[in-house]
C-alpha cells in the first residue's frame, strides 16, 4: 500500500479516474496494527479494481480532519476526487469485513451514471 506523506500526495490520488481506497492509520492504533498482516494480499485481490493508499492521520496534515475522519482505521473509496462510501465504525474490523466494503465501493463506482 502507497504511503501518502502529503495533503497535496493525498489530493492527486483521490483525483484518480480509477477507486483509490484511503486507509486512515496511526502507528499508536492497535486495530490498525491487527489489519496489518492480511491488507497486502486483500490489495493484492483487489489490485485490477482498485488502488489503496495509506494516510497516517498524525503525519498528513489536516487531511483526516478535511475528510471528518474520526476513527481508525477508516477507510473511504474516492474516483474523480469524489467520494463514493466509506466504512468507519469503533469497533475492529475484519478482513472478510474490509473485503466486502471493497467489493461494495466497486459495486458503487460501476453504479455512477
Amino acid at each position: 500500500m502507497k504511503k501518502v506523506t502529503s495533503k497535496s500526495e493525498f489530493d492527486t490520488a483521490i483525483r484518480s479516474p480509477k477507486i483509490t481506497v484511503a486507509v486512515f492509520k496511526a502507528d499508536w492504533c492497535p486495530d490498525c496494527k491487527f489489519i496489518d498482516p492480511f491488507m497486502p494480499e486483500v490489495e493484492e485481490k483487489f489490485m485490477n479494481d482498485l488502488d489503496l493508499i495509506e494516510v497516517d492521520v498524525d503525519n498528513v496534515g489536516t487531511v483526516s480532519e478535511e475528510q471528518n475522519i474520526m476513527g481508525i482505521p477508516s477507510f473511504v473509496a474516492y474516483a474523480d476526487g469524489k467520494e463514493l462510501t466509506r466504512y468507519v465504525n469503533k469497533l475492529r474490523k475484519s478482513r472478510e469485513e474490509i473485503e466486502h466494503f471493497l467489493q461494495s465501493a466497486v459495486e458503487v463506482y460501476n453504479k455512477r451514471s
